[in-house]
């Protein structure tokens, strides 16, 4: 952000918590590249590539996140499904956006508006990642988790979220945040009515948004016309810590084990954390030696294949 500029993204650096969920304000619902025309163009680019994620309408909260493509598909062609998306039935996410390199320079733009008033509390910004979600009316985005920490933001039409913090082990056990950092399964993500009374909720239209830390489980309910939303999503040293955390859990349940919550000890987590980023360099290393690419803690970008 500059000093004689208003930010794109209104972020309060004396409360900004990165593991606590919190509103946000913005200011690119009329950005260009946000418009439906440019992100008809977006979708052929992407879809060529196999970046698009789509399920249809029929999909609900509960529905398995990972498998909804399969379990309600939507048939229609990218283009197809943005161009008539008041009409289309259809929810599609544009992944990865930041391998175009037209909207690498929006993804740039917004996390460089940010990434001040991020990093006086939460350093080492990288993997940064953009996506796009645009939504047919009454269209539900099912019960999930994503690894980044994700500033959401509304740009056209509305639509209600809700938001769980990551440490609500009554909505998301501690079981299912280690699979989901292990394995990248959310077989463990099981949606209860009754949660909703315990979540953050964001009634979002144009200007509004969320910041919503690693692991927060959301579910996201369209309303009754056609939504376009944007996320700008990033890593930092306290995610990439926490994920080697989940994944050495994930490895003792398999040995019988029961660990503490991930944070709950602090110098034992900060201990294992370093055993672990040990281990992992000397395995990168072995990898690159057998010609495997191996994708550097520090890349700028997400990987799309890893992402």
């Amino acid at each position: 952000m500059h000093e004689t500029s208003s930010p794109l993204v209104d972020v309060d650096c004396a409360s900004f918590d990165p593991w606590k969920v919190r509103p946000v304000r913005h200011r690119l619902a009329s950005h260009a590249l946000l418009q439906l025309d440019k992100l008809v163009a977006l979708g052929r680019r992407l879809e060529a590539q196999g970046r698009i994620r789509t399920h249809s309408s029929e999909a609900y909260a509960g529905t398995a996140f990972n498998h909804a493509p399969m379990l309600y598909p939507n048939g229609a062609s990218a283009a197809d499904t943005l161009a008539n998306i008041a009409s289309a039935k259809a929810w599609l996410s544009l992944l990865n956006v930041q391998t175009d390199p037209t909207y690498r320079e929006l993804v740039d733009v917004v996390l460089d508006d940010v990434r001040p008033q991020v990093e006086r509390r939460d350093p080492g910004m990288t993997y940064r990642a953009g996506w796009i979600f645009v939504t047919s009316p009454n269209t539900i985005t099912p019960f999930h988790m994503d690894k980044e920490h994700n500033f959401i933001l509304q740009v056209q039409g509305r639509k209600r979220l809700y938001v769980w913090e990551p440490d609500d082990i009554e909505t998301l056990s501690e079981a299912a945040r280690d699979l989901f950092h292990a394995t990248h399964s959310r077989d463990l993500v099981v949606w209860h009515e009754e949660a909703r009374t315990r979540a953050h909720l964001f009634d979002l239209e144009p200007g509004m948004g969320a910041y919503m830390p690693s692991t927060a489980p959301h579910l996201v309910e369209n309303g009754d016309g056609p939504s376009i939303t944007a996320s700008f999503t990033y890593y930092t040293d306290a995610t990439r810590r926490d994920a080697r955390l989940h994944a050495l859990h994930q490895r003792m349940r398999g040995w019988g084990l029961r660990p503490s919550p991930v944070g709950s000890r602090p110098l034992l987590d900060a201990f294992a954390s370093s055993l672990c980023r040990t281990a992992g360099t000397f395995h990168g290393m072995a990898d690159r030696l057998r010609g495997k690419a191996v994708p550097s803690e520090g890349a700028p970008y997400a990987h799309p294949t890893l992402a």
